[in-house]
């Protein structure tokens, strides 16, 4: 079974020198991680997309855009976005879509979402998309329906998909990672338990699986204050399959030491 472990640089790092830097850092230390059962990939600020893309080109780790526009697929009088197509032609395969940051600070909605992801798809983009509940509805026992009702999104574009473009359900199915990460274990040092995580990625998959019976099964990863410590943890549960790093990931040392306790459960798991 492969892991995945992907690098969220958010807005980070601040210049092409330190982006640079830590490319060279991850690529002179990455050793078979990549390639023994684990996949890794980065998502940096789109200023240093196009360059992140060519320095990661005939590498093992893909690139990753960290949003695209809702608006169109391709070009358009958007100030200000970036489009699927603009976002493939720079060179990432990948986008993150749903992140708590952008729902929090750009009030993206459920129609919103909905169509970044017809877009990303269209234009063959594959989609780790972002959900989890926020600290009061952790506290209240909502979790599993906050999660539900960003899930709907899927549910929705799935129903869509097959009246109006039914390949996309094809490349939903092939090309679609989940990504759990409670709102309030972000950046904060807060931590849920493992046996917490497992039950929600189980309902997380289960409800994946309930939209379409022909769907392969989920690929959902944790996100949420991991780091190279509690690393071990998380990636010993069959039910976990890889992580969402933020600030870790600006280290290439914290970075791989993630991936490799990944990729060391995961060849275990499967022997």
């Amino acid at each position: 079974m492969q892991a995945w472990v992907i690098g969220n640089w958010k807005q980070n790092p601040a210049t092409t020198k330190d982006v640079n830097t830590l490319l060279d850092t991850l690529l002179t230390t990455a050793d078979d991680t990549v390639s023994n059962g684990c996949q890794l990939m980065v998502a940096p600020s789109c200023i240093h997309l196009a360059n992140v893309s060519a320095r990661l080109q005939n590498t093992a780790i893909l690139t990753a855009a960290q949003d695209i526009s809702a608006l169109s697929d391709s070009s358009g009088a958007y100030t200000g976005d970036c489009s699927a197509q603009q976002i493939a032609d720079a060179g990432a395969t990948w986008t993150i879509l749903g992140h708590s940051e952008r729902r929090q600070y750009y009030q993206e909605s459920h129609e919103s979402l909905l169509e970044k992801l017809s877009h990303a798809f269209t234009q063959g983009l594959g989609v780790v998309y972002c959900i989890g509940e926020t600290q009061t509805q952790y506290d209240n026992q909502q979790t599993f329906s906050a999660l539900d009702d960003q899930l709907a999104v899927i549910k929705d574009l799935l129903i869509k998909s097959k009246e109006q473009a039914p390949e996309l359900v094809q490349r939903l199915a092939e090309r679609l990672i989940i990504a759990y990460e409670p709102v309030w274990a972000i950046g904060t040092g807060k931590v849920p338990t493992v046996m917490e995580v497992e039950a929600t990625h189980q309902h997380i998959k289960e409800t994946v699986a309930s939209f379409d019976t022909t769907l392969p099964a989920t690929t959902v990863l944790y996100g949420g204050s991991v780091n190279k410590d509690n690393a071990d943890s998380f990636a010993a549960s069959p039910m976990i399959d890889g992580a969402l790093v933020g600030g870790a990931s600006l280290k290439a040392e914290s970075f791989l030491a993630i991936a490799h306790a990944f990729s060391q459960a995961k060849n275990k798991q499967t022997l």
